[in-house]
């Protein structure tokens, strides 16, 4: 059984107050930059989506700022490139919600949906969010394949399954089962990662194309 009960709705309020540092956040950025977002970014995607692409939480100028999971920061560049390689897209992204790019049989969401300070939500705040995770999952019903980016998200996930971390292995390209999921996890398409060499492209797209295989066998 999952160890923690999901929320009434997959996607918090626009002024969730459970996490009280990521809300003061919120606030510092509402007031420095009051046309951004600025609140928890909702899951976007196909509601009846077979894959999800789980990352860690929001970006203070992604996210954050566009109101649309990976839009407007380096990450997103590489990981809807990829989508749209792989047919898990369609359209063209250029980094605004409103550029016309859909999802098809994806949805992208985040384990923590507020930006925290210095990218880095702090467990108490992976915990209070989870709800949100296990509702998010329970409303996909087709839902197949999980797609964790890095191990905090692929901790989060099994977390949110009532199942310890070692009950999936980490590192990229890592494959197995939780709960009625198949998971694969990938290093972060951050600018870290990609900048050093860590994640390339190809590594990448390779994730996604098994996706596609698992899905369409």
């Amino acid at each position: 059984m999952p160890a923690t009960a999901p929320a009434a709705n997959p996607e918090p309020g626009r002024d969730c107050d459970l996490c009280p540092r990521l809300v003061a956040y919120r606030k510092e950025n509402r007031i420095r930059n009051p046309d951004w977002w600025n609140g928890p970014a909702p899951s976007f995607g196909d509601d009846q989506a077979r894959l999800l692409v789980l990352g860690l939480a929001p970006g203070r100028t992604g996210a954050n700022r566009t109101g649309r999971p990976f839009t407007g920061d380096h990450a997103g560049v590489m990981l809807f490139e990829t989508l749209l390689k792989t047919g898990f897209a369609r359209g063209r992204y250029d980094a605004r919600p409103d550029d016309g790019l859909s999802l098809v049989d994806c949805m992208i969401s985040n384990a923590v949906r507020c930006a925290p300070p210095g990218n880095r939500p702090e467990t108490s705040e992976e915990a209070a969010c989870r709800p949100f995770l296990l509702a998010r999952l329970a409303a996909l019903p087709r839902l197949e394949v999980v797609v964790t980016l890095g191990d905090v998200a692929r901790r989060n996930l099994l977390k949110a399954l009532g199942l310890p971390a070692s009950a999936g292995v980490s590192g990229h390209g890592a494959e197995f089962t939780a709960g009625p999921y198949r998971v694969l996890n990938s290093y972060h398409c951050s600018r870290l990662n990609t900048n050093t060499g860590r994640l390339t492209p190809a590594m990448f797209e390779d994730i996604f194309r098994h996706a596609r295989t698992l899905l369409d066998g």
